[in-house]
């Protein structure tokens, strides 16, 4: 039987996943010990190198401090951001204190002292996560690099269970896509979205597409979804309900510009044979994307001017929502939306009559 491990250590790209991980392992752990000053949490975050030496300074003290009761005690180094890839993680005098706390670790009678480490992000190409990973009870939560999709799909999928509820085909993917890599929003719409189920515990596609705003995308506006489905009397309703309540012009033009110019793009592609929609998004888009890799030199972060920086589920809905407008409506889109701007500075009074004339010009045509 092999023989216990000396300490816990919690380790991902997520820091909401390995906290949350590691407060579920912290609550088990203080379970055990009844007594109050005993359960000691360090915070391990560091912002220079001064802040490291404190925080491993502070922890040695913790660990080495006995119980004035004599049992056992339990110690959580919490929110660790000197193991990263960070200016003050490669700092030489980090490094050397990561080395003391290894042999602080090393030294660990986890009889007399539970000891759990929680950090994020982590470069695991140190000597010292390594080290962890042979010597520590150890957990990588989140995914790592190209599995965070299917970690953050898996942590949807397991919140849903626990609140009693189940996603239906399309449902989780529409949510990532509209809510982007972000663990504690995506959580939290999980709730949301398993209260508004109700006894079904069924959470559809359409619960998601009526209730999830699409912060991914910055495109919050009922107009831009009615627009590009091609309804112009969806259209105009969409418009009064938003000048009703006191919306501006800006916005619904800034929001129509971005869904066109992924359209764009995906209409291009699609003309091209690089692409196609299929019962999962937009297939071959990762082919394209090496193959005009040149013309996206530089541009790494995402944005409705880089069709590669997008979700390729997200994109197949867009472009398979509706009849997807021709590479020449498309562009005439685009001119009317940049005359329907010019115009408001123009009429500024007049934003609402402004974009209904917008939607008549580019849908009459197709209505």
């Amino acid at each position: 039987m092999p023989a216990a491990k000396k300490f816990i250590f919690i380790c991902g790209a997520d820091d909401y996943l390995v906290g949350r991980l590691g407060a579920e392992r912290f609550a088990a752990l203080a379970a055990e010990v009844t007594e109050e000053f005993s359960r000691e949490i360090i915070s391990g975050f560091a912002g220079n190198v001064s802040e490291v030496e404190s925080a491993v300074n502070r922890f040695r003290e913790s660990v080495q401090t006995v119980s004035m009761f004599g049992g056992r005690r339990v110690v959580w180094l919490k929110d660790v951001s000197f193991l990263a890839d960070t200016v003050t993680g490669r700092a030489e005098s980090t490094l050397k204190l990561v080395e003391d706390l290894q042999q602080i670790l090393e030294h660990v009678n986890p009889d007399e002292t539970a000891v759990l480490i929680t950090a994020a992000p982590v470069d695991r190409r140190r000597s010292f996560p390594k080290w962890c990973e042979k010597n520590a009870d150890f957990a990588l939560t989140g995914g790592d690099g190209d599995d965070a999709g299917e970690a953050l799909a898996g942590v949807l999928l397991a919140e849903a269970k626990t609140l009693g509820a189940s996603f239906a085909p399309g449902a989780v993917e529409l949510l990532l896509a509209r809510i982007g890599p972000n663990t504690r929003l995506l959580v939290e719409e999980t709730r949301k979205l398993a209260n508004y189920a109700g006894e079904s515990g069924k959470i559809e596609e359409a619960h998601v597409a009526e209730l999830t705003p699409n912060v991914a995308e910055g495109d919050f506006f009922e107009s831009a979804e009615a627009f590009f489905s091609g309804d112009l009397r969806w259209t105009l309703a969409a418009l009064h309900r938003h000048f009703f309540s006191g919306g501006d012009a800006r916005p619904v033009i800034s929001a129509l510009q971005n869904r066109n110019r992924l359209l764009l793009q995906v209409r291009t592609l699609l003309d091209a044979g690089d692409v196609r929609v299929g019962p999962r998004g937009l297939d071959g888009l990762p082919k394209a994307g090496a193959a005009h890799a040149a013309k996206f030199t530089g541009a790494t972060e995402k944005s409705s001017y880089n069709i590669f920086s997008q979700n390729p589920w997200y994109l197949g809905k867009l472009a398979g929502s509706a009849k997807l407008p021709s590479l020449r409506r498309l562009i005439d889109n685009q001119q009317d939306f940049i005359a329907a701007f010019e115009e408001i500075v123009r009429r500024p009074g007049a934003q609402e009559e402004v974009l209904r004339e917008l939607a008549v010009r580019c849908l009459a045509v197709t209505a």
